[in-house]
Order: C-alpha cells, then sequence, then structure tokens
C-alpha cells in the first residue's frame, strides 16, 4: 500500500479529527469538539465522530439497545455543519465496525470507516488534512490516510477504561505514540510517565474553557426544575457512569448531608434508584452544553468524585475549570493533575474527609463568604489552546516512516 504523503503544503491547512465523543448525544465541552471548533474560524474541520471502544452488548454493556439506536441516529445524519457561525466546521458519523477481537476484525472495520471518511474528505475538498486522533481505535483508519501531519491528542488513559478490551486498545495507544508527529498532553502525570518512549513529541496542552459560556447567571435566570430545589445545593454536572465515578460515596453524600440538596445533572449509564431513593437527591438527568452555564450557576458547592483506579490517576477534567470559572468552590477526590490547583479547590482523600471538606465550604458560602474566582479564566480560552495545537501541526518538519497495515 501507498504510504501517506507527508509533504507540507504552502496552502492552508485543513483538519480531520476522530473525535473521543458523538457530538450529536454527548457534551460537547470535550476537548476534541472545543479545539477543533477554535480550529474552524480560521481553517476547514471535519470532525469524525467516535467509532466506539468496543461493541455494545447485552448483559456486557449497560443499556446497549440504546446505545446502538442512538449511534444508527447519528450516523443517519450523514454530513453536516451544525453551527450556523462556524461553516468551516463539519460533523460526519461513519457507521462503524467495533471489531476489535481479532485482526481480521480490526482491517474489516478500518476498511469500512476509512472509505466513508475518504468520501466525506472529498465532497468537502479536503487534502492531505492535519490529522488528529483523540480516540485509540481511529488509529487503524488513520494510518490509511494521506495527511501533512499526524496529531495524538491523548486526553486518556483509554487502555485504563473498565469494560475494554485493554490489549487491544493498549496496542494502538502503543502504535499511535510511536507513528505521531506530535503528541498532545492534557495530563502532565501522563506525559511524564511516557517521555521517554515519546521524546520530543511529547507536548503538554492544557485543557481550557469557553470563557464566554461559562459565566456565572444571576438567580433570575436559573432554570425551573433547579430554583425550585432547596439551598444549600451541592451540585455536579457531566456523565455519572458507574465505572468512573463513586455512586457510594454520593450516596454517604446524601446521608451524612440531609440538610443539603445533592443536584446532579447528566445522563447515567447505569441505574440510579440507590441514589434517588433518598428525598434530597436531585437528579435532573442530560441537559444540553447551552444549559449547564444556567445550571452549574445555581450550585453552592461544586463537587468531583471519581473512583481511585488507573484512569483517574492520570485524567485532567474539564469541568474543574468550568466550575472555577463559574466561580463555584470544588470538593474533589483526589486524581492525576489535582495537585495543580491545591490553592483553588479541596482535595480529599478519603469519604471522611471529603464530607468533612463539604461541611466546611458549606458553612463558608452559608455565612456570606466570598467565592473564589478563577482571574486566569481569560488564558483558559479555547482559543488560545487550538492556536498552539496548530502552530505545532503546522510546523515543518522531517517526514517519520508509518507502518502501514
Amino acid at each position: 500500500m501507498t504510504r501517506p504523503n507527508r509533504s507540507q503544503s504552502s496552502t492552508v491547512a485543513s483538519y480531520v479529527c476522530f473525535a473521543a465523543q458523538d457530538w450529536w448525544y454527548h457534551n460537547q465541552a470535550h476537548s476534541d469538539f472545543q479545539l477543533m471548533r477554535s480550529v474552524a474560524r480560521t481553517r476547514k474541520v471535519l470532525v469524525v465522530n467516535s467509532i466506539g471502544m468496543r461493541m455494545p452488548l447485552p448483559g456486557r454493556t449497560t443499556q446497549p439497545w440504546r446505545r446502538i439506536a442512538r449511534k444508527l441516529g447519528s450516523v443517519a445524519r450523514l454530513v453536516r455543519r451544525p453551527l450556523a457561525d462556524l461553516p468551516n466546521f463539519h460533523v460526519m458519523s461513519p457507521l462503524p465496525l467495533p471489531l476489535y477481537g481479532t485482526a481480521l476484525g480490526r482491517r474489516v472495520a478500518a476498511f469500512v470507516v476509512r472509505a466513508q471518511v475518504r468520501a466525506a474528505c472529498l465532497l468537502l475538498g479536503i487534502r492531505e488534512p492535519v490529522i488528529c486522533v483523540t480516540i485509540p481505535t481511529a488509529w487503524d483508519v488513520a494510518r490509511g490516510l494521506p495527511h501533512r501531519s499526524l496529531v495524538y491528542n491523548r486526553s486518556d488513559l483509554h487502555s485504563a477504561f473498565p469494560e475494554l478490551a485493554g490489549d487491544t486498545v493498549r496496542t494502538m495507544e502503543s502504535e499511535l505514540l510511536r507513528a505521531a508527529d506530535h503528541v498532545l498532553y492534557a495530563s502532565q502525570v501522563l506525559m511524564h510517565r511516557e517521555e521517554p518512549s515519546v521524546g520530543g513529541t511529547a507536548h503538554f496542552l492544557d485543557h481550557g474553557v469557553d470563557v464566554a459560556h461559562f459565566r456565572a447567571r444571576p438567580a433570575a435566570q436559573l432554570p425551573d426544575d433547579l430554583a425550585e430545589i432547596p439551598r444549600p445545593r451541592i451540585g455536579y454536572f457531566g456523565a455519572i457512569d458507574e465505572t468512573l465515578i463513586d455512586l457510594e460515596l454520593l450516596e454517604r453524600v446524601a446521608v451524612e448531608l440531609p440538610e443539603a440538596s445533592l443536584v446532579l445533572v447528566g445522563s447515567a449509564a447505569g441505574p440510579m434508584t440507590a441514589l434517588t431513593r433518598h428525598s434530597n437527591v436531585h437528579w435532573l438527568g442530560h441537559r444540553h452544553y447551552a444549559e449547564i452555564p444556567s445550571y452549574g450557576s445555581g450550585f453552592d458547592v461544586a463537587l468531583i468524585a471519581y473512583r481511585a483506579n488507573s484512569w483517574s490517576a492520570h485524567v485532567n477534567p474539564i469541568k474543574l475549570k468550568e466550575y472555577l470559572a463559574l466561580g463555584l468552590p470544588v470538593v474533589s477526590t483526589p486524581f492525576g493533575e489535582a495537585s495543580r490547583y491545591a490553592d483553588r479547590i479541596d482535595v480529599a482523600d478519603s469519604p471522611a474527609e471529603y464530607i468533612r471538606a463539604l461541611r466546611v465550604t458549606l458553612a463558608r458560602v452559608g455565612t456570606g463568604g466570598e467565592r473564589p474566582r478563577a482571574a486566569e479564566a481569560e488564558d483558559w480560552s479555547w482559543d488560545s489552546r487550538a492556536a498552539q495545537l496548530v502552530e505545532w501541526a503546522e510546523r515543518p518538519g522531517a517526514p517519520r516512516a508509518l507502518s502501514m497495515p
């Protein structure tokens, strides 16, 4: 097979991003979407929605038929421009075949998805783009596409995700790390761990925040379903995945702080009855990205409650900057980048300390104590992060050899 043409064109680059999420039904705050939205202000961008990490199956995956149905609905949207103010920003959902269990399955799945991406690029006039890969299972597709440069947006240690075929994903991660021209890390912990093998291609690109979007709203603009919930409100927004979020800790918060309302905004991957049986727990379900700041503005304290595992040890949550941009005090379990925010958030190492930190923070808020403000919020913009990505991705350099399927 012919190797990708990696010549450095003098024309303005286009970008193809293999995202880890689906634009049509996941939180649009994720770094791959935010970076590409900013890049699309000056360049043509095609976002390829997540092709998945495994095949949803009954008995192995929560809500498998719902997941399959929503993916098919996403595929049916074909190629679209979802943002009227960004005509260069395009989104597509290829029909995926997550057959990662065998070498033959991987080749067939990659061929099917690659053909769809090639067709979309032809339609949009995209030739030799910068390819950004955020999900390792997209590597089999990306490696066969002509490109100007290859960027691995190393947003997570995906091989540490529960319920995944860890060895297969780990192999894809390793191949991407070797082949990428630039590896962008949101976690310095993960970057330092892998830097010996990645070398000079490693760059730290901290997460940003949509500064204009995540600004505190006045009480009169709070959503009705939130405004009717008694204060004080301990709040969380984001996906609620029991393999990553410590639901037992959240239940302990509800039980030991009955005077507070625990407000959860986000879709859940599993049953929530263990939490919602408590009268002070208010699970509001999924809300669109546009509504999230209005809900966050009504929290008195924001929380992060990750399970202690290899994934959380390397994570740098975007929601933390969103909480801080809203001016919220934050209580969190330990995570990879927590030490960088030691002067801004309370990190509790045990459930007892977590409850204690929430009590202290609620007392401070209740006495009219001033909420912390993120003075650096303007410097955290996604536009500034995207400008750095473009500088690295389009920097002239010697081609690196790729192993082709």
